[in-house]
């Protein structure tokens, strides 16, 4: 397919993204070409978008960022067999290697070679995109845009609480921008008996209480350690997903972790964090766990059935709709925190189709 289209772009090694005319990606043998009809802005494209120092040490400009999306299949490649052109998709954006240890292994979300759509190759936030057909995840014909575009987060989001059985423990979510506020949703579902909300931002607070979170802590407010083992008789929460990526916070959900207990960390800080992990991790038996992306593809087929079965219901996260062309607007809503999932809707979408 010739021709071009628009895109938000990186384009230079500071503040901000440009919307610009690129050229229409060309597809290899093995790969689809799908045109975008929604995408949602991450946490990482903020840190893209400010260009923090997380971001000047990964990414390089001038590039095309963002990759959570959903759209229609319009090319396919010659090797292309299970996608085909019409399908409504949206696409794990981890690209793996399929020749490590971890991939032969069954562990492609460790891939040691993974390259990250909208991070390290030209991602989503444009009117078309190109993926390898075995990250394509074909939806419902009848789900919703938004909801089919933020399945990306919500893959994170199982992935941390699910990393450990919550099913009658207590689980502490620190930081509930987006992911986390799916998390609360996720935690619940799963058993969990009480689901802290940490945060300061009182907007994503009161979207935690919809969400269906038990104990709302107010960091502005409230002692979060102090609180989280007032409620759990005094010994500590059993599961930590730390979301924020504030040394403070993943300070505070060490502490306030139960003597061992498990701690899932999501979140990207910017720089590295000062831990005592002699009296904090070590001597209380506590269980840390980075987690990368979504396992491939055993969380993209419990976040697909934990919505068909309408087991959770995410869309009071998707709080703001917006033009592609208002990526600015978005963006300056995720700076300031008084929102919960922004989606951008692309030109070629009319309401009232898929």
């Amino acid at each position: 397919m010739c021709g071009t289209m628009k895109a938000i772009v990186k384009k230079e090694s500071a503040y901000g993204a440009t919307m610009m005319e690129m050229p229409i990606p060309e597809i290899s043998d093995h790969e689809v070409l799908i045109q975008v009809k929604a995408t949602s802005i991450c946490g990482t494209d903020v840190h893209i978008y400010n260009w923090d120092d997380w971001a000047k040490g990964r990414v390089q400009a001038p590039y095309i960022f963002g990759h959570e999306f959903t759209g229609e299949v319009v090319k396919t490649g010659n090797q292309v067999s299970r996608a085909k052109v019409g399908d409504f998709v949206s696409a794990e954006t981890h690209i793996v290697c399929n020749q490590c240890y971890m991939c032969l292994t069954g562990q492609q979300h460790l891939c040691s070679e993974t390259k990250i759509l909208g991070v390290d190759i030209d991602g989503c936030f444009a009117e078309y995109v190109k993926v390898p057909e075995q990250n394509v995840w074909h939806n419902p014909a009848q789900m919703p845009v938004e909801l089919a575009s933020i399945q990306e987060p919500l893959g994170n989001a199982v992935h941390t609480v699910l990393h450990t059985p919550v099913s009658g423990k207590s689980v502490a979510i620190f930081g509930c921008g987006p992911i986390g506020l799916m998390a609360i949703a996720v935690a619940k579902a799963s058993g969990a008996v009480q689901v802290f909300a940490v945060d300061k931002n009182e907007y994503r607070l009161d979207l935690a209480r919809k969400m269906g979170a038990d104990h709302i802590v107010d960091i502005g407010k409230d002692d979060p350690v102090a609180m989280i083992k007032q409620l759990t008789r005094m010994e500590g929460a059993d599961v930590m997903c730390e979301m924020s990526g504030h040394p403070v916070a993943i300070n505070q959900a060490l502490e306030a972790c139960a003597n061992g207990g498990k701690v899932n960390i999501l979140s990207l800080p910017e720089r590295p964090v000062t831990i005592d992990i002699t009296n904090q991790i070590v001597f209380r038996g506590l269980t840390v766990q980075g987690i990368t992306g979504r396992k491939m593809f055993e969380t993209w087929r419990q976040v697909s059935e934990l919505l068909r079965t309408n087991t959770i219901d995410v869309q009071p996260v998707v709080t703001h709709t917006l033009p592609f062309e208002d990526f600015e607007k978005g963006f300056e809503l995720m700076r300031n925190g008084t929102c919960g999932k922004v989606v951008l809707i692309m030109p070629s979408y009319q309401r009232g189709t898929k």
